[in-house]
C-alpha cells in the first residue's frame, strides 16, 4: 500500500466536459490517500432534485431557490463491492440517475445560478479545509481553491471529447447519436465559458493538459510528476 506524502496540498483540475477530469482526480486520490470531491456531481445532484420537483429554475427567484437548496443533502458513499465513491442525494443513491441525459442536458444551464454556485463554493471550501485533497471542476483553481499547490487545466479536441462521451453512454445502454452528444458538449461547453458566475477559465499558474492523443495512464503519471515536484519542494 503506498504511503501518504509527509504533506499534504491541495491538487485543483479543472477543464472542459469529457476530458477525463474525475477519472484522473480519482486516481491521483487513491495514489495519495487523499480525499476526493467530485464537485460536478454535486451541481448534478441539485439539477436531479429541481427536475424531480420539476422546478422551473429559469422562472424561480433567486430566495425561492436558495429554499430549496435547505431540503437538499449530498453525500458521498463508497461502493465496497464497485470499488468507487457514489452520489447520494437526501438518502438516495442517484449516481446512475445524474449521469443521464436529461440532468446532462440541463446541469450546465443550474450551475450558472449564483445562488446555487455560493452555496456549493461554501461546501467545496469547507472540505478541503485540512488540506490532503483532490477536487475537479470548473472553477477550483480560480475560486474554490485559488492557493491550491497544483492546478491542472484539462482540455482535449472536442470531436474526440464527445467520442469519448458516445463511448461511455453506449457502454451503459444508452442510445443516443454521435451528433447529439457533440451538440449537448458545445452547448455545455459555451455555457461553462461564459456564464457570469465564475466561468470556466484557465489559472495563470495552472499547468495545461491537452489530452486528445493521451491515455488513461500517461495523463496520471503526467500529472503525479508535477505533484511530486512540488511535494518534494
Amino acid at each position: 500500500m503506498r504511503t501518504r506524502p509527509s504533506k499534504d496540498i491541495i491538487v485543483a483540475i479543472d477543464g472542459f466536459s469529457s476530458c477525463g477530469k474525475s477519472t484522473l482526480a480519482k486516481a491521483l486520490a487513491k495514489y495519495l490517500g487523499y480525499t476526493y470531491i467530485d464537485t460536478g456531481a454535486m451541481y448534478r445532484a441539485v439539477t436531479l432534485f429541481f427536475l424531480q420537483q420539476k422546478i422551473k429554475w429559469q422562472d424561480v427567484a433567486e430566495k425561492a431557490i436558495a429554499d430549496q437548496l435547505d431540503k437538499i443533502v449530498i453525500e458521498f458513499k463508497y461502493n465496497e463491492e464497485k470499488k468507487k465513491s457514489e452520489t447520494y442525494l437526501n438518502g438516495e443513491n442517484v449516481e446512475e440517475e445524474i449521469r443521464g441525459k436529461a440532468v446532462s442536458d440541463s446541469v450546465s444551464e443550474v450551475s450558472q445560478i449564483k445562488t446555487i454556485r455560493q452555496r456549493m463554493v461554501a461546501l467545496q471550501r469547507r472540505a478541503g479545509q485540512n488540506k490532503g485533497l483532490v477536487m475537479d471542476g470548473r472553477d477550483i483553481g480560480t475560486k474554490v481553491f485559488p492557493e491550491a499547490e497544483v492546478k491542472v487545466y484539462m482540455t482535449a479536441d472536442p470531436e474526440i471529447r464527445a467520442q469519448r462521451r458516445y463511448d461511455e453512454l453506449k457502454t451503459k445502454g444508452q442510445e443516443l447519436s454521435f451528433e447529439a452528444v457533440l451538440q449537448n458538449l458545445s452547448k455545455r461547453d459555451w455555457h461553462d465559458t461564459h456564464r457570469e458566475e465564475n466561468p470556466l477559465i484557465q489559472a495563470e499558474d495552472a499547468i495545461v493538459l491537452d489530452n486528445s492523443s493521451m491515455n488513461q495512464k500517461e495523463q496520471f503519471e503526467w500529472v503525479l510528476e508535477k505533484i511530486q515536484k512540488k511535494l518534494n519542494q
